[in-house]
Protein backbone atom coordinates (compact mmCIF):
# COMPACT_ATOMS: atom_id res chain seq x y z
CA UNK A 1 0.00 0.00 0.00
CA UNK A 2 1.26 3.40 -1.25
CA UNK A 3 1.52 5.25 1.81
CA UNK A 4 1.56 10.06 2.12
CA UNK A 5 4.00 11.65 3.53
CA UNK A 6 1.27 12.11 6.56
CA UNK A 7 1.70 8.35 7.31
CA UNK A 8 4.79 9.07 9.11
CA UNK A 9 3.61 10.62 12.03
CA UNK A 10 2.15 7.99 14.30
CA UNK A 11 -0.64 8.47 16.38
CA UNK A 12 -0.58 7.25 19.49
CA UNK A 13 -3.79 7.62 21.06
CA UNK A 14 -2.84 5.90 24.27
CA UNK A 15 0.43 3.72 25.08
CA UNK A 16 0.61 0.40 24.03
CA UNK A 17 0.57 -0.97 27.92
CA UNK A 18 -2.33 1.08 28.88
CA UNK A 19 -4.51 0.01 25.99
CA UNK A 20 -3.20 -3.49 26.80
CA UNK A 21 -4.97 -2.54 30.05
CA UNK A 22 -8.07 -1.67 28.71
CA UNK A 23 -8.42 -5.02 26.37
CA UNK A 24 -8.15 -7.03 29.78
CA UNK A 25 -10.50 -5.03 31.96
CA UNK A 26 -13.48 -7.33 32.49
CA UNK A 27 -16.17 -4.06 32.37
CA UNK A 28 -14.69 -3.04 28.83
CA UNK A 29 -16.93 -4.84 26.82
CA UNK A 30 -15.16 -3.22 23.35
CA UNK A 31 -11.74 -1.77 22.83
CA UNK A 32 -10.82 -0.19 19.81
CA UNK A 33 -6.62 0.59 19.49
CA UNK A 34 -5.30 2.54 16.64
CA UNK A 35 -8.38 1.54 13.77
CA UNK A 36 -7.65 2.67 10.35
CA UNK A 37 -9.51 2.30 7.18
CA UNK A 38 -7.96 3.54 3.80
CA UNK A 39 -9.78 3.29 0.74
CA UNK A 40 -7.60 2.71 -2.52
CA UNK A 41 -7.90 5.69 -4.91
CA UNK A 42 -7.40 3.83 -8.57
CA UNK A 43 -6.73 4.94 -11.88
CA UNK A 44 -6.21 3.52 -15.50
CA UNK A 45 -7.73 1.96 -18.26
CA UNK A 46 -5.39 -0.68 -18.90
CA UNK A 47 -3.79 -1.16 -16.05
CA UNK A 48 -5.51 -0.58 -12.93
CA UNK A 49 -2.66 1.09 -10.51
CA UNK A 50 -3.59 2.98 -6.66
CA UNK A 51 -2.87 6.71 -6.74
CA UNK A 52 -3.47 7.42 -3.06
CA UNK A 53 -6.25 6.61 -0.32
CA UNK A 54 -8.96 8.17 0.90
CA UNK A 55 -7.94 8.13 5.01
CA UNK A 56 -11.61 7.42 6.36
CA UNK A 57 -10.56 6.44 9.69
CA UNK A 58 -6.62 6.99 11.08
CA UNK A 59 -6.35 6.06 14.47
CA UNK A 60 -8.77 5.87 16.51
CA UNK A 61 -8.91 4.35 20.16
CA UNK A 62 -11.60 4.02 22.25
CA UNK A 63 -13.07 1.56 25.01
CA UNK A 64 -17.24 1.53 25.56
CA UNK A 65 -17.70 -0.32 29.07
CA UNK A 66 -20.83 -2.82 29.02
CA UNK A 67 -24.28 -1.26 29.55
CA UNK A 68 -23.36 2.22 28.90
CA UNK A 69 -23.85 4.76 25.71
CA UNK A 70 -21.13 5.65 23.66
CA UNK A 71 -21.92 8.90 21.24
CA UNK A 72 -19.97 9.33 17.98
CA UNK A 73 -20.52 13.14 16.60
CA UNK A 74 -18.63 15.04 13.65
CA UNK A 75 -19.74 16.46 10.39
CA UNK A 76 -20.73 14.54 7.79
CA UNK A 77 -17.51 13.05 5.87
CA UNK A 78 -15.75 13.13 9.59
CA UNK A 79 -15.57 9.01 9.29
CA UNK A 80 -18.14 8.23 12.02
CA UNK A 81 -20.27 5.59 9.78
CA UNK A 82 -17.34 4.19 8.39
CA UNK A 83 -15.86 3.58 11.98
CA UNK A 84 -19.05 1.78 13.19
CA UNK A 85 -18.92 -0.34 9.73
CA UNK A 86 -14.96 -1.02 10.63
CA UNK A 87 -16.01 -2.00 14.76
CA UNK A 88 -18.33 -4.85 13.26
CA UNK A 89 -16.22 -5.69 10.16
CA UNK A 90 -18.78 -4.80 7.51
CA UNK A 91 -15.32 -2.87 6.27
CA UNK A 92 -12.79 -4.52 6.34
CA UNK A 93 -9.86 -2.43 8.29
CA UNK A 94 -6.62 -1.37 6.95
CA UNK A 95 -5.04 -1.31 10.20
CA UNK A 96 -5.49 -1.65 14.10
CA UNK A 97 -7.49 -4.07 16.33
CA UNK A 98 -10.72 -4.71 17.39
CA UNK A 99 -11.82 -6.29 20.66
CA UNK A 100 -15.48 -7.50 21.64
CA UNK A 101 -15.50 -9.13 24.81
CA UNK A 102 -11.59 -9.67 24.67
CA UNK A 103 -11.45 -11.57 21.84
CA UNK A 104 -9.99 -9.72 18.56
CA UNK A 105 -12.76 -9.43 16.21
CA UNK A 106 -10.41 -8.31 13.39
CA UNK A 107 -8.51 -11.49 13.27
CA UNK A 108 -11.40 -13.72 12.81
CA UNK A 109 -12.17 -16.04 9.72
CA UNK A 110 -15.53 -16.25 8.54
CA UNK A 111 -17.08 -18.79 10.43
CA UNK A 112 -15.90 -17.26 13.54
CA UNK A 113 -16.91 -14.01 12.65
CA UNK A 114 -20.21 -15.30 11.69
CA UNK A 115 -20.91 -16.71 14.64
CA UNK A 116 -19.33 -13.49 16.64
CA UNK A 117 -21.62 -11.10 14.79
CA UNK A 118 -24.40 -12.74 16.66
CA UNK A 119 -23.83 -10.69 19.15
CA UNK A 120 -22.70 -7.65 17.78
CA UNK A 121 -26.02 -5.76 15.28
CA UNK A 122 -26.44 -2.71 13.45
CA UNK A 123 -29.06 -0.19 13.27
CA UNK A 124 -28.43 1.16 9.72
CA UNK A 125 -29.26 5.23 8.72
CA UNK A 126 -31.91 4.63 6.65
CA UNK A 127 -34.43 1.83 7.02
CA UNK A 128 -35.78 1.88 4.03
CA UNK A 129 -33.18 0.82 1.87
CA UNK A 130 -31.87 -1.27 4.60
CA UNK A 131 -34.82 -3.88 4.85
CA UNK A 132 -35.86 -6.40 1.95
CA UNK A 133 -38.78 -4.71 0.59
CA UNK A 134 -40.21 -7.93 -1.04
CA UNK A 135 -39.94 -9.29 2.90
CA UNK A 136 -42.74 -9.16 5.22
CA UNK A 137 -41.75 -7.84 8.76
CA UNK A 138 -41.93 -11.66 9.90
CA UNK A 139 -39.53 -12.97 7.48
CA UNK A 140 -36.88 -10.00 8.05
CA UNK A 141 -37.62 -10.95 11.60
CA UNK A 142 -36.72 -15.02 11.21
CA UNK A 143 -33.87 -14.50 8.78
CA UNK A 144 -31.99 -13.98 11.34
CA UNK A 145 -32.45 -15.67 13.94
CA UNK A 146 -32.44 -18.87 11.54
CA UNK A 147 -29.17 -17.98 10.73
CA UNK A 148 -27.97 -17.91 13.88
CA UNK A 149 -29.97 -21.53 15.30
CA UNK A 150 -32.62 -20.14 17.58
CA UNK A 151 -35.79 -21.08 17.16
CA UNK A 152 -38.87 -19.74 14.74
CA UNK A 153 -41.03 -22.50 14.59
CA UNK A 154 -44.09 -23.58 16.49
CA UNK A 155 -45.45 -21.18 19.71
CA UNK A 156 -41.85 -20.51 20.72
CA UNK A 157 -40.88 -18.44 17.78
CA UNK A 158 -44.36 -16.79 17.51
CA UNK A 159 -44.19 -15.76 21.08
CA UNK A 160 -39.98 -14.55 20.26
CA UNK A 161 -41.79 -12.34 17.23
CA UNK A 162 -44.45 -10.44 19.08
CA UNK A 163 -41.89 -10.08 21.88
CA UNK A 164 -39.91 -8.41 19.55
CA UNK A 165 -42.88 -6.01 18.00
CA UNK A 166 -44.00 -5.19 21.52
CA UNK A 167 -40.51 -4.38 22.69
CA UNK A 168 -40.23 -1.57 20.20
CA UNK A 169 -44.01 -0.50 20.60
CA UNK A 170 -45.24 -2.13 17.01
CA UNK A 171 -48.37 -4.08 16.93
CA UNK A 172 -48.36 -7.71 16.15
CA UNK A 173 -50.14 -7.17 13.20
CA UNK A 174 -47.00 -5.91 11.53
CA UNK A 175 -45.75 -9.12 11.09
CA UNK A 176 -48.03 -9.68 7.75
CA UNK A 177 -47.07 -6.16 6.60
CA UNK A 178 -43.76 -5.01 3.83
CA UNK A 179 -41.60 -2.33 4.76
CA UNK A 180 -43.39 0.20 2.74
CA UNK A 181 -46.60 -0.04 4.39
CA UNK A 182 -44.64 1.69 7.30
CA UNK A 183 -43.90 5.52 8.23
CA UNK A 184 -40.15 6.30 8.90
CA UNK A 185 -40.50 5.98 12.32
CA UNK A 186 -42.07 2.35 12.10
CA UNK A 187 -39.39 1.33 9.48
CA UNK A 188 -36.84 2.00 12.04
CA UNK A 189 -38.38 0.35 14.59
CA UNK A 190 -38.21 -2.36 12.76
CA UNK A 191 -34.88 -1.96 12.43
CA UNK A 192 -34.39 -1.91 15.55
CA UNK A 193 -36.32 -5.21 16.18
CA UNK A 194 -34.03 -7.09 13.62
CA UNK A 195 -31.54 -6.14 15.72
CA UNK A 196 -32.63 -7.44 18.89
CA UNK A 197 -34.24 -10.57 17.45
CA UNK A 198 -30.64 -13.04 17.41
CA UNK A 199 -30.06 -11.14 21.32
CA UNK A 200 -27.02 -8.92 21.05
CA UNK A 201 -24.95 -7.47 23.51
CA UNK A 202 -23.70 -4.53 21.45
CA UNK A 203 -25.81 -2.71 19.04
CA UNK A 204 -24.19 0.27 16.61
CA UNK A 205 -26.84 2.67 16.18
CA UNK A 206 -25.62 4.82 13.08
CA UNK A 207 -27.86 8.08 12.57
CA UNK A 208 -31.12 6.19 14.24
CA UNK A 209 -33.14 9.32 14.25
CA UNK A 210 -31.99 11.58 11.58
CA UNK A 211 -34.67 10.88 8.89
CA UNK A 212 -37.42 11.23 11.51
CA UNK A 213 -39.88 14.36 12.50
CA UNK A 214 -38.96 15.60 15.79
CA UNK A 215 -41.68 13.91 17.58
CA UNK A 216 -41.20 10.63 15.84
CA UNK A 217 -37.28 10.86 17.44
CA UNK A 218 -38.31 11.44 20.73
CA UNK A 219 -40.03 7.98 20.43
CA UNK A 220 -37.37 6.24 19.32
CA UNK A 221 -35.08 7.27 21.38
CA UNK A 222 -37.21 6.28 24.26
CA UNK A 223 -37.36 3.10 22.86
CA UNK A 224 -33.59 2.75 22.61
CA UNK A 225 -33.41 3.96 26.37
CA UNK A 226 -36.17 1.41 27.52
CA UNK A 227 -34.61 -1.18 25.50
CA UNK A 228 -30.95 -0.53 27.51
CA UNK A 229 -32.84 -0.46 30.60
CA UNK A 230 -34.17 -3.97 29.97
CA UNK A 231 -31.86 -5.81 28.34
CA UNK A 232 -28.69 -4.62 29.39
CA UNK A 233 -27.18 -3.26 26.00
CA UNK A 234 -24.61 -1.75 25.07
CA UNK A 235 -24.86 1.27 22.59
CA UNK A 236 -22.71 3.07 20.12
CA UNK A 237 -24.73 5.97 18.66
CA UNK A 238 -23.78 7.71 15.62
CA UNK A 239 -24.76 11.05 14.85
CA UNK A 240 -24.43 14.64 13.92
CA UNK A 241 -27.89 15.92 16.09
CA UNK A 242 -25.76 17.37 19.51
CA UNK A 243 -28.74 17.08 21.14
CA UNK A 244 -29.82 13.82 20.88
CA UNK A 245 -26.64 12.48 21.89
CA UNK A 246 -26.09 14.58 24.42
CA UNK A 247 -29.50 13.33 25.44
CA UNK A 248 -28.89 9.32 25.06
CA UNK A 249 -25.18 9.22 25.95
CA UNK A 250 -22.87 8.43 28.52
CA UNK A 251 -19.84 8.97 27.23
CA UNK A 252 -19.13 10.99 23.94
CA UNK A 253 -16.21 11.00 21.08
CA UNK A 254 -15.97 13.76 18.78
CA UNK A 255 -14.09 12.93 15.25
CA UNK A 256 -12.56 15.28 12.48
CA UNK A 257 -11.13 13.92 9.80
CA UNK A 258 -10.92 10.86 10.59
CA UNK A 259 -9.66 11.26 14.02
CA UNK A 260 -10.72 11.64 17.44
CA UNK A 261 -10.09 14.82 18.57
CA UNK A 262 -11.83 14.64 22.33
CA UNK A 263 -13.83 12.28 24.13
CA UNK A 264 -15.50 13.08 28.07
CA UNK A 265 -18.78 12.70 29.33
CA UNK A 266 -21.37 13.90 28.33
CA UNK A 267 -21.89 16.60 31.12
CA UNK A 268 -18.31 17.42 31.03
CA UNK A 269 -18.19 17.72 27.11
CA UNK A 270 -20.98 19.62 26.88
CA UNK A 271 -20.40 22.02 30.00
CA UNK A 272 -16.36 22.31 29.40
CA UNK A 273 -15.58 21.82 25.97
CA UNK A 274 -11.57 21.59 25.09
CA UNK A 275 -10.71 21.36 21.64
CA UNK A 276 -11.40 24.16 19.62
CA UNK A 277 -12.91 22.04 17.00
CA UNK A 278 -15.37 20.92 19.56
CA UNK A 279 -16.21 24.35 21.15
CA UNK A 280 -17.23 25.51 17.31
CA UNK A 281 -19.58 22.88 17.10
CA UNK A 282 -21.19 23.38 20.66
CA UNK A 283 -21.54 27.21 20.03
CA UNK A 284 -23.90 26.40 16.76
CA UNK A 285 -26.28 25.17 18.84
CA UNK A 286 -29.17 27.34 19.88
CA UNK A 287 -29.85 27.82 23.42
CA UNK A 288 -34.13 28.18 24.44
CA UNK A 289 -33.01 31.54 26.07
CA UNK A 290 -33.02 34.79 24.55
CA UNK A 291 -30.73 36.30 27.29
CA UNK A 292 -27.86 33.63 27.33
CA UNK A 293 -28.42 33.15 23.20
CA UNK A 294 -27.54 36.75 22.04
CA UNK A 295 -24.39 37.03 24.92
CA UNK A 296 -22.68 34.13 23.94
CA UNK A 297 -19.64 33.15 22.32
CA UNK A 298 -19.91 32.06 18.65
CA UNK A 299 -17.21 30.67 16.50
CA UNK A 300 -17.65 30.32 13.11
CA UNK A 301 -14.98 28.44 10.95
CA UNK A 302 -13.65 29.63 7.75
CA UNK A 303 -12.36 27.53 5.13
CA UNK A 304 -13.42 24.37 3.74
CA UNK A 305 -12.97 21.09 5.31
CA UNK A 306 -9.84 19.16 3.92
CA UNK A 307 -10.26 16.73 1.64
CA UNK A 308 -9.32 13.08 3.86
CA UNK A 309 -8.19 12.14 0.47
CA UNK A 310 -5.17 14.74 1.50
CA UNK A 311 -5.35 15.69 5.00
CA UNK A 312 -3.37 18.45 6.52
CA UNK A 313 0.11 17.45 8.09
CA UNK A 314 0.54 18.33 11.82
CA UNK A 315 -3.26 18.86 13.32
CA UNK A 316 -5.87 18.28 11.36
CA UNK A 317 -7.57 20.91 12.20
CA UNK A 318 -5.00 23.89 12.09
CA UNK A 319 -6.35 24.79 8.47
CA UNK A 320 -9.47 25.79 10.44
CA UNK A 321 -8.28 26.77 14.01
CA UNK A 322 -8.70 29.96 15.65
CA UNK A 323 -5.94 29.18 18.22
CA UNK A 324 -3.34 27.44 15.26
CA UNK A 325 -0.01 28.57 16.52
CA UNK A 326 3.12 28.79 14.35
CA UNK A 327 4.93 25.80 16.30
CA UNK A 328 3.76 22.25 16.26
CA UNK A 329 0.32 22.67 14.88
CA UNK A 330 1.50 22.56 11.54
CA UNK A 331 3.94 19.50 12.06
CA UNK A 332 3.14 17.94 14.73
CA UNK A 333 0.19 15.46 15.22
CA UNK A 334 -1.29 15.85 18.63
CA UNK A 335 -1.84 12.76 21.03
CA UNK A 336 -5.01 12.27 22.72
CA UNK A 337 -4.15 12.88 25.60
CA UNK A 338 -6.14 12.83 29.15
CA UNK A 339 -6.33 17.09 30.35
CA UNK A 340 -8.77 15.98 33.52
CA UNK A 341 -10.13 12.70 34.69
CA UNK A 342 -11.97 10.69 31.70
CA UNK A 343 -11.75 13.90 29.57
CA UNK A 344 -9.02 13.36 26.46
CA UNK A 345 -8.41 16.14 24.28
CA UNK A 346 -5.95 16.30 20.91
CA UNK A 347 -4.68 19.48 21.15
CA UNK A 348 -1.54 20.63 22.08
CA UNK A 349 -2.81 23.81 23.56
CA UNK A 350 -5.77 22.40 25.17
CA UNK A 351 -4.54 23.80 28.93
CA UNK A 352 -3.78 26.98 27.75
CA UNK A 353 -6.68 27.75 25.94
CA UNK A 354 -8.58 26.16 28.51
CA UNK A 355 -6.93 28.49 30.89
CA UNK A 356 -7.73 31.58 29.14
CA UNK A 357 -3.85 32.41 28.57
CA UNK A 358 -4.37 31.73 24.70
CA UNK A 359 -6.98 33.56 22.73
CA UNK A 360 -8.30 33.09 19.71
CA UNK A 361 -7.65 35.08 16.71
CA UNK A 362 -8.48 35.61 12.82
CA UNK A 363 -8.12 32.22 10.76
CA UNK A 364 -6.76 32.97 7.09
CA UNK A 365 -7.92 31.61 4.44
CA UNK A 366 -6.42 30.49 1.11
CA UNK A 367 -8.21 31.45 -2.19
CA UNK A 368 -10.01 28.40 -4.22
CA UNK A 369 -8.39 28.61 -8.02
Amino acid sequence: MEKGAHESEPLPDAPAAEQSAITRDADVLLAVDDLKVHFPIRRGVLFDRVVGHVYAVDGVSLAVRRGETYGLVGESGCGKTTLGRAILRLVEPTGGTVHFDGEDVSALKAEPLRQMRQRMQMVFQDPLSSLDPRQSVQSILEEGMRAHGIATAGGAGTARLKELLSAVGLPTSALRKFPHEFSGGQRQRIGIARALAVEPDLIVADEPVSALDVSVQAQVINVLSDLQTDLGLTYVVIAHDLAVVRHISDRVGVMYLGALVEEATSADLYAEPSHPYTRALLSAVPVPDPLVEDSRERILLKGDLPSPANPPSGCRFHTRCPWRQPTRCDDERPVLAELAPGHRVACHYAAEIAAGTLQPHAVETDAIP
